[in-house]
């Protein structure tokens, strides 16, 4: 399946009272809006910019949130995220 490990435990590192860690975006994805942290650093890659452009034809610049919501599977997300760690 080829699925790491190491990018899902990023992907998904919350603090435990709810503030987003410096360094981390906090997202929302899925049909549940479960809400992830990504590594800021992921911004610049390719594929999270491709993410990006279907949040904004979806949602424009106007998120239901209140943060930034990926509107893609919970699956498809962390399979990216697991291929840029």
């Amino acid at each position: 399946m080829g699925f790491n490990l190491l990018g899902v435990r990023r992907a998904r590192l919350v603090a435990s009272n709810g503030v987003v860690p410096k360094g981390y975006l906090a997202v929302y994805v899925g049909e549940k809006m479960k809400r992830f942290m990504i590594p800021i650093g992921y911004l610049n890659q390719p594929s999270f910019q491709d993410l990006l452009s279907l949040a904004v034809e979806e949602f424009g610049y106007h998120h239901p949130m209140g943060g930034l919501t990926i509107p893609c599977r919970e699956d498809v997300f962390l399979n990216i995220m697991s291929a840029m760690s």
